[in-house]
């Protein structure tokens, strides 16, 4: 086992690395009395742990860390974006190919929305992906039902409170093109992907989004993908985008 990847890192983290789950997932679990370190239940994440530490999460021991690694799918609708779904429906990673290692996805796409989907191998490149302040923009196109005047976009633009929540930094333009009707689209752009964002702002403006399309996410780009389409990200341009020391 490599020790450089272990030696005094916090045992949240050395489980993200893993490729079990995220960071902020493994400290629920330790929470929740899933994880033991050298035979013992924990119930705090603020534990450093070094490579001679035997770690197990619901009594099997966790992985060595892996070579991170980051692909791009095309999220069809009517995939839950979940490991295991109470309904049965059928999920993301069920749905991948079987020789793929263990994957996690960076943020969702909701059951109704399609497009692009990051997966990863580790928790913790997952985690610096998602946050805000890492700055990656998410790009969608969104066919809006209901907008009868484009002064109602200025209600949802920029920072507002909906229900309590708080959303910030939202573009809405309208696509290139001549367009008639009610169904318009138009081109959002965010930088939090908070639950049903998009779909909550239009309804907040008696609007309904009836398709919703991800196309970008940071650098990475749909392009002419199709539905259920899978692409590893090359090493060279994950050396590029994220740099030596968050790839390890």
């Amino acid at each position: 086992m490599n020790e450089s990847a272990f030696k005094g890192e916090r045992i949240a983290k050395v489980i993200a690395r893993s490729g079990l789950c995220s960071r902020r997932d493994a400290e629920k679990w330790i929470e929740a009395k899933r994880v033991s370190v050298n035979g013992s239940v924990i119930s705090s994440a603020a534990l450093n742990v070094t490579e001679k530490d035997i770690i197990t999460v619901d009594g099997k021991a966790i992985s060595e860390p892996q070579e991170k690694r980051l692909w791009l799918y095309y999220k069809p609708t009517g995939l839950i974006t979940s490991h295991k779904d109470e309904l049965g429906r059928k999920t993301v990673f069920n749905s991948l190919p079987k020789h793929l290692p263990r994957v996690i996805s960076v943020g969702r796409l909701d059951l109704n929305s399609e497009g692009l989907l990051l997966l990863t191998n580790d928790g913790e490149l997952a985690r610096y992906i998602e946050l805000p302040a890492t700055g990656w923009k998410r790009h969608y196109r969104v066919r809006v039902y209901g907008l009868t005047d484009m002064r109602m976009l200025d209600k949802i633009r920029g920072s507002s409170t909906i229900d309590g929540v708080q959303y910030h930094n939202v573009e809405i333009e309208l696509e290139g093109g001549s367009q008639t009707g009610r169904n318009l689209w138009l081109h959002v752009t965010l930088t939090e992907g908070k639950n049903r964002e998009i779909r909550k702002l239009f309804e907040s403006i008696d609007c309904s989004v009836s398709r919703l399309i991800r196309t970008a996410y940071g650098f990475f780009q749909l392009g002419n993908m199709q539905p259920e389409e899978l692409r590893e990200v090359p090493r060279k341009v994950m050396l590029e985008q994220f740099g030596k020391k968050l790839l390890g």
